[in-house]
């Protein structure tokens, strides 16, 4: 059972093959990396949640994170421009742009307040602190 094919291989097989003129990729550089490309690590503390995200090749003013609740939402917005000269002329000019983006559920909701962001060589790391108080009061029951 080890050479099963996924639904997403068998069409794109499908359209490389059959249908190659359909099936478009760009001419220079890396494909948009698709959502499951931005490789999460998720770790939990007394008191925070730290977030490390794989975004390679993005510069840090083209990552936006957006927190709602519990909900944290990476988005990166690719840009790749390629321009070749040659006696100040230009044969080739290509670009490609585009953006993908990944939201995922924490357990407890966030203290956007406290929340800090880092960049640093492709990886994005998130200080989420866990939102305290503001949980449910205890009623007494007469």
């Amino acid at each position: 059972m080890n050479s099963l094919i996924t639904r997403g291989s068998l069409l794109d097989d499908f359209f490389r093959d059959v249908a190659p003129g359909f099936y478009v990729r760009p001419l220079h550089g890396d494909a948009l990396p698709t959502p499951a490309q931005i490789k999460v690590d998720v770790k939990e503390s007394d008191k925070a949640y730290t977030v490390h995200a794989e975004v390679p090749g993005v510069t840090k003013e083209d990552i936006h994170v957006s927190l709602d609740g519990n909900v944290v939402t990476l988005r990166a917005e690719v840009k790749q421009q390629d321009v070749q000269t040659r006696d100040e002329k230009v044969l080739r000019s290509e670009r490609y742009f585009g953006a993908v983006s990944r939201s995922f559920q924490l357990p407890m909701d966030i203290d956007q307040s406290q929340a800090k962001a880092k960049y640093d060589n492709g990886v994005l790391t998130l200080t989420l602190p866990k939102k305290t108080g503001g949980g449910g009061q205890r009623l007494n029951i007469d």
